[in-house]
């Protein structure tokens, strides 16, 4: 049984966002909750909202034991990316991408 949670249309890019998920992958939610509460990135906190919504959702729904939850993936994928203009040199115009992520968690009991 699993249960999962997702967080579209994050304005953070997904590159800043996979360093923070590898940490967690594979670790037991309590464990998962600890490091990320402790790691001092922008997508941590993020990860720890979407971490703890899968938990509830886990423990409301699919009516889980908590204590014998893992986090058996967690992904920052791409998502839409915006796009803005920046004045250059000689009347030309520099491409800005602000790139935004779709995050998701899922967490199953252990085996």
């Amino acid at each position: 049984m699993q249960a999962r949670a997702e967080a579209k249309y994050i304005r953070i890019s997904p590159r800043k966002m996979k360093p923070i998920a590898n940490l967690v992958r594979g670790k037991s939610v309590k464990d998962a909750q600890a490091i990320l509460k402790f790691t001092p990135r922008k997508g941590a906190e993020i990860f720890l909202k979407v971490l703890n919504s899968a938990v509830a959702n886990a423990e409301n729904n699919h009516h889980m034991d908590v204590d014998t939850l893992i986090v058996k993936d967690i992904y920052a994928n791409q998502g839409p990316t915006m796009k803005r203009w920046n004045a250059g040199s000689m009347g030309r115009a520099n491409p800005i991408l602000r790139r935004s992520s779709h995050v998701g968690v899922v967490v199953a009991e252990k085996e």
